[in-house]
């Protein structure tokens, strides 16, 4: 895209919701397609945060406006107005959006968490699924269609995460969901994601045993599931198995199925104090990372959950006793690049 139909798409769609236009320079073209979660309010409120997502961002994902409980508040009522806004402003700024997600324990509006019954509970999350993914038919290039399906500590013969789907509609909810959502749009990434699966331990090797059970499960059934989503919501002070994470996606690439990294970031309220120290590691947990699914599989996408650590989730659950700011992002503050982004950046220029 060149530099003024850019600027002009970025004027555009400023004009279009609301917001004051970034000029900004455009993304650089990756082999690997980098982006970001992204926040309705503080695209609209923060100016910096929309430059920093056109300077460094080829898609984005909601962060929270396409869960359920916001896209679907009531029986009756589905509010698109956030979605509409994130596409808009990605489509008017060269960026594809991601869709996340359709099917979760969480974030659930109290109507949906009282559903009782096989054909009450199908009727409706086949009805939110169409709806949902019908309306951005052609625009969303890839979904979440289930998200942590794996329970916290998954054993043998329970190993699915209990939620009001699996209560009403047994395991068969995963492969129903993921038909609805092609039925809704046969061009489309289909994702199952999951999160503690790449780190050294007896909970992440059978979190990556149940993984991989679900998956070879709705791929034996002929379900239309394309692709794994790997969270990446590392822990500083936990080591990465790499070994163990490049067999995981080794088997998952056997399949037939895509690998992508969805909501990478790297808590660090056990690491030291010095900001230089921690930067280091947190930079040093996603290059392990990366570097072990690299060498298994060639990555669709690498997504961080946000872009700046003036605005993360992580100090809501991982607050630092010592009262510093948590740095879990690729920028700072104040969306200057950290050593986390420099390798983020590294990977995604990767050919092989």
């Amino acid at each position: 895209m060149r530099r003024r139909e850019f600027i002009q798409g970025s004027l555009a769609v400023a004009a279009q919701v609301g917001l004051p236009a970034a000029t900004a320079n455009a993304a650089p073209t990756l082999t690997i397609p980098y982006g970001a979660a992204v926040r309705g309010d503080v695209l609209v409120d923060d100016y910096n945060y929309r430059k920093a997502l056109i300077d460094h961002c080829q898609l984005i994902v909601a962060e929270g406006s396409m869960k359920w409980e916001s896209i679907h508040p009531t029986p009756d009522r589905f509010d698109f107005y956030d979605g509409d806004k994130l596409i808009n402003f990605a489509e008017q700024n060269g960026m594809k959006m991601r869709g996340h997600t359709l099917v979760w324990y969480a974030a659930m509006p109290e109507w949906a968490l009282a559903l009782r019954g096989a054909n009450q509970a199908n009727s409706e999350m086949s009805r939110h699924i169409e709806t949902v993914v019908g309306r951005y038919r052609g625009r969303i290039p890839s979904w979440d269609v289930v998200n942590e399906a794996v329970a916290d500590e998954p054993t043998a013969s329970d190993y699915l995460r209990p939620n009001v789907w699996l209560e009403n509609l047994g395991k068969d909810y995963l492969a129903t969901a993921f038909r609805r959502a092609h039925a809704s749009d046969d061009k489309v990434q289909l994702v199952i994601n999951e999160y503690d699966i790449e780190c050294v331990g007896e909970q992440y090797k059978r979190r990556r045993e149940a993984l991989l059970r679900i998956v070879r499960d709705l791929r034996d059934r002929d379900v239309p599931v394309h692709a794994v989503g790997l969270q990446g919501h590392l822990r500083g002070e936990l080591e990465i198995d790499k070994h163990a994470l490049s067999e995981f996606v080794s088997q998952v690439k056997a399949m037939g199925l895509d690998v992508l990294v969805t909501e990478l970031d790297v808590t660090d309220n056990l690491l030291p104090p010095d900001q230089q120290e921690r930067d280091r590691i947190v930079a040093s947990r996603v290059e392990d990372f990366l570097g072990a699914i690299f060498d298994a599989a060639r990555l669709t996408a690498i997504v961080t959950w946000g872009i700046s650590d003036r605005h993360t989730w992580v100090p809501m659950y991982f607050t630092r006793e010592d009262g510093r700011h948590n740095r879990p992002l690729p920028l700072d503050r104040n969306y200057r690049p950290k050593p986390m982004m420099e390798v983020i950046e590294r990977f995604t220029r990767k050919t092989g």
